[in-house]
């Protein structure tokens, strides 16, 4: 079964220096329907203004992966890591026991884009953790890149959850499958562009929540780029 998530349908939070649309209830906004998909809790698509950001706050039990669209965004947290995360990279902050960061765009004339996703882990309490790595496009282009799964597979980054993140580049003919175990989840976010998963056309912004699947199907890309996520139920 797959339902499609329209754009327009997410909820929506302008602060003047963010603007925020969110995929799953977040803040002030709750919707009973859209609190989770199997363990994936929270798909944020953030628009920083320049030379503001979110001071230091804390975070604990939640495996959360930031990737950047467009400018890049600053990184500092409790365990001592200071970094700057540009597009093509993807981090990894395992918040565990306890963990305070902050994250800036300190650009003075650009925004920065980016996704924040938290995934819900396996155990309460682990120690913190931090890992950032580049994926070029060569490897995303018309295929789906593992870039965060449980064991590290295929120089992903480790996540502490049971789950898998994909990303993907399509256009023109290009197309990808993906096998999925029907007793599991999958959740597909189109970042930017238009493309098709197992038939259902998706415009910018959309999400496709599929259960009972036995595989994905991509095509018809117009300049997408595309996340996927293998999920426990």
């Amino acid at each position: 079964m797959l339902t499609l998530r329209k754009s327009s349908d997410r909820g929506y939070a302008n602060h003047g220096w963010l603007k925020s649309h969110h995929s799953f209830s977040f803040a002030g906004y709750h919707d009973p329907k859209h609190v989770h998909w199997g363990n994936l809790r929270v798909i944020n698509e953030d628009r920083i203004a320049p030379g503001a950001g979110f001071g230091t706050h804390s975070h604990r039990d939640m495996e959360i992966i930031s990737y950047v669209m467009s400018g890049a965004l600053a990184h500092e947290d409790s365990m001592g890591n200071g970094t700057t995360i540009p597009p093509g990279d993807v981090q990894r902050m395992s918040a565990g026991r306890g963990v305070t960061h902050s994250e800036f765009n300190h650009a003075p004339d650009t925004t920065t884009h980016f996704f924040q996703i938290w995934i819900e882990p396996d155990q309460p309490g682990i120690d913190p953790g931090y890992e950032q790595k580049t994926f070029a496009d060569s490897d995303k282009r018309g295929t789906l890149r593992l870039v965060a799964s449980p064991d590290g597979a295929q120089g992903s980054l480790t996540i502490h959850a049971d789950a898998a993140l994909y990303v993907g580049l399509f256009d023109g003919e290009e197309s990808a499958r993906l096998p999925l175990n029907p007793s599991r989840k999958a959740y597909v976010h189109l970042m930017r562009g238009r493309l098709t998963v197992n038939g259902q056309p998706l415009q910018a912004g959309d999400a496709a929540l599929l259960a009972d699947e036995s595989g994905l199907m991509l095509a018809d890309g117009q300049d997408a780029e595309v996340l996927v996520f293998d999920l426990a139920a």
